[in-house]
């Protein structure tokens, strides 16, 4: 399991709106049980009942859109924000009471939920576009990316990792890789209460080998020295540099990140994807994610191969990330560039 420590101030209220999906239904059962948070199931109600079978639901809320007295209010708002886009009322409804990704935004847009999980029976895609139609990137964020925060039993190295971006950004730029290092940093150290200890991956360390993907790397470790100097960020670093200190003492000798990182930049999607599903089925290590950052209030994609516990646990971070955009400890303005 993860030593994610839940803060119980107040509880956040978490909506799941794939709820023709037993692994949802179940998730919602424990993490009723468990206190993790307040849940909200998008539905007919008697018909979830009757397929939770001996779950025990009676903690959570149901809302359906076909009878929900907050709809017309719901629609009115999404027509105004997508107004420009060309939406119009007939197709706002009919988005709202048909697609339930679209539902529970809008519930977390107006403040009815603190945030959504969904993604079990939904491509990442669609649970993205409709968190970004309705929802909108954070305040003096420049880009959304998502990361794996991955836990490996028995591990002599940083036990608690996070690998980033390995669900969005296909080919960032430099000055995009900054951002999601900066992004990362923070969502780690919220998650696992722990100093972020930043490597900029890639196949060279400090030189050893010369292309334009490395100059990339180099440029972006740069920028967030430049713009984040509270940071404990170095690169460009192999993954061997960054995680091994015998390794590290050799190839980036002086760096006070290599040897001992516990967020790890990989230079483009291919890398992290690869690189974080290697550990998980290689170490046998929990994979929670792909978690979200940037997104004005929290909204997280499940993998369609995850199983109750999973939603438990990204139903847990999503409660986390809410409480903390609450406290505005999430907001950071970094410099102009």
């Amino acid at each position: 399991g993860s030593e994610m420590c839940i803060r119980d101030r107040n509880k956040k209220t978490i909506v799941l709106p794939e709820t023709s999906d037993m692994r949802t239904i179940e998730a919602a059962g424990k993490v009723l049980a468990e206190g993790i948070a307040n849940i909200i199931l998008v539905g007919d109600k008697e018909d979830i009942m009757s397929r939770a079978g001996d779950i025990d639901l009676s903690g959570a809320s149901f809302v359906d859109p076909k009878n929900y007295e907050k709809f017309d209010e719901y629609v009115d708002a999404f027509v105004e924000m997508r107004r420009k886009k060309g939406m119009t009322e007939a197709r706002a409804k009919e988005l709202l009471l048909t697609n339930p990704l679209y539902f529970g935004c809008m519930m977390v847009k107006q403040d009815d939920a603190d945030g959504m999980v969904a993604g079990a029976i939904n491509a990442s895609a669609d649970v993205l576009r409709a968190a970004l139609q309705t929802l909108k990137t954070a305040p003096g964020t420049r880009i959304v990316s998502a990361f794996f925060l991955v836990v490996v039993p028995d591990c002599q190295y940083g036990a608690n990792g996070t690998f980033a971006d390995a669900g969005l950004n296909q080919s960032p730029s430099a000055s995009e890789l900054a951002d999601i290092a900066e992004q990362s940093a923070k969502s780690f150290e919220l998650l696992v209460d722990e100093t972020p200890v930043v490597a900029m991956l890639s196949h060279s360390t400090k030189g050893s080998a010369k292309h334009p993907d490395v100059d990339k790397v180099i440029e972006a470790t740069e920028i967030v020295n430049a713009e984040f100097p509270d940071l404990l960020c170095d690169g460009e670093l192999q993954s061997d540099a960054a995680l091994v200190p015998e390794v590290a003492a050799s190839k980036a000798p002086g760096s006070k990140v290599a040897g001992q990182a516990n967020v790890l930049v990989f230079p483009d999607l291919d890398a992290a994807n690869i690189g974080y599903k290697l550990v998980q089925r290689l170490a046998k290590a929990d994979a929670y994610g792909p978690v979200t950052q940037g997104i004005a209030k929290p909204v997280n994609d499940l993998s369609r191969g995850c199983v109750a516990d999973d939603i438990v646990g990204v139903v847990a971070i999503t409660a986390i990330q809410a409480q903390a955009q609450e406290d505005g400890r999430m907001k950071v303005t970094p410099k102009e560039r």
